[in-house]
């Protein structure tokens, strides 16, 4: 008998879930999902862009629904229940049997269709000349009943976001390579130390030398920028700062009291409004990142990723 100081046992209801799955329930077992691999409600805040009040909601509705008990939460932690391992499993089954009908589907129409979730990484218009865009329209024209979702995010969540089939394939930095993912390089751009106008080095005449940018205060760079030497030099500087985004790395330049590595597409038109002046120094050479097309190799979504592929591939060769 439950103790009524704590309320009725959370045993199953005999009667069992009925079978019948709606849209609804595709939803929450998708929340569901991010939830239990990323390890809680707090981890999975980010990636679902919702608060933790929305998303034990969303649990407490599918736990009803279900029938079944999927974790316990609280001051203890987060933790799956044996019921709740096993909804996940079944989950993962489920949704990978939605892409392979959807896939079996777009082969026997000719018609691509189904949803198309692109995730790039931050100020991806920098990138807009090297064919992306135009590589946007031809997969947009050629397949009118793909429902596109774009997301931009931080390299981290992007490959998290890979990980767990949010993402159906992503444009991002690939500075560490993950087994399950597979990477093929679109593009690489070229960074170079800026400061800001209220830098004390903005004005400097002369040549610099990397004695004195050991005594600066430098942001600190991605695992994806490097260069000849880089290791080594990088190890002589002092970093007192991180941003995690473009965007973010340039407000802290223009602080003037940061220096920092930016890609000169995004940076000239501050260079040009004297807003950034671009440092040179013989013994710190240009960084170099490289821009990927990335997929998980397991993928169900084949069709929908070679498509895209097939896109990039013909941008390009519209710029060779």
């Amino acid at each position: 008998m439950a103790d009524p100081r704590h309320g009725p046992a959370p045993a199953r209801s005999p009667q069992g879930f009925s079978g019948q799955l709606a849209e609804v329930d595709l939803r929450l077992l998708r929340v569901f999902r991010t939830v239990a691999t990323r390890g809680g409600f707090a981890a999975a805040e980010l990636a679902l862009g919702k608060s933790k009040s929305s998303i034990s909601i969303d649990i407490s509705s599918l736990e009803q629904r279900l029938r079944i008990r999927l974790c316990r939460r609280g001051r203890g932690g987060f933790a799956l229940t044996p019921e709740g391992r096993a909804v996940l499993d079944a989950t993962d089954d489920l949704l990978r049997d939605i892409d392979r009908f959807r896939d079996r589907i777009n082969i026997a129409s000719g018609v691509l269709s189904g949803r198309f979730a692109l995730y790039v990484i931050d100020n991806m218009l920098v990138y807009g000349e090297t064919g992306i865009i135009r590589a946007l329209e031809i997969f947009a024209r050629q397949h009118p009943q793909v429902f596109i979702s774009m997301t931009s995010a931080a390299a981290a969540d992007i490959e998290h976001a890979l990980l767990d089939g949010r993402a159906t394939a992503a444009l991002t930095l690939m500075p560490n390579a993950q087994p399950a993912l597979s990477a093929s390089i679109l593009v690489s751009e070229t960074l170079h130390l800026y400061c800001g106008r209220r830098h004390a080095l903005f004005d400097h005449e002369g040549p610099l030398t990397l004695a004195m940018l050991e005594a600066q205060r430098l942001i600190d760079v991605s695992d994806a920028a490097t260069a000849s030497e880089w290791p080594a030099i990088r190890r002589r500087l002092t970093f007192s700062a991180s941003a995690e985004t473009i965007d973010s790395r340039a407000m802290l330049i223009l602080t003037g009291v940061y220096l920092g590595f930016l890609p000169d597409a995004f940076a000239a038109p501050m260079v040009r409004d004297g807003q950034l002046r671009q440092l040179s120094c013989a013994d710190l050479p240009p960084l170099a990142t490289q821009l990927h097309f990335v997929v998980k190799k397991d993928a169900e979504n084949s069709l929908m990723t070679d498509a895209f592929r097939t896109a990039l591939d013909a941008a390009s060769n519209e710029n060779a």
